[in-house]
């Protein structure tokens, strides 16, 4: 699989995550979604960084990584709270949520 096969393979990463968050009303897919979108950007940047030789993608990947995770735990703590208030996972509920 060529440069181009890669670049193909994070957009296509990259819009299957768009059309989850912005057709699912789940927040676990909306989440899940998020992530393929970190994932699809991720492949880019490292791809673009190797045909480039140099290391910047990589590092940028890293950080993306670590914004990742932080997205995760943030986002399964909220899932949490909205659970004990409202008792579903659905997003237009959390809509509502004021306070």
């Amino acid at each position: 699989m060529g440069t181009s096969g890669f670049v193909l393979l994070g957009f296509l990463l990259f819009c299957l995550g768009i059309f989850g968050v912005l057709s699912r009303r789940n927040f676990i897919v909306v989440l899940l979604s998020v992530e393929l979108m970190f994932t699809g950007a991720g492949v880019n940047f490292i791809i673009f960084s190797k045909l480039w030789n140099n290391l910047t993608g990589q590092i940028f990947t890293i950080f993306l990584i670590a914004v990742a995770a932080g997205e995760a735990a943030i986002g399964l703590g909220l899932l949490i709270a909205l659970y004990r208030v409202k008792h579903t996972a659905n997003v237009d509920v959390a809509r509502e949520l004021k306070g």
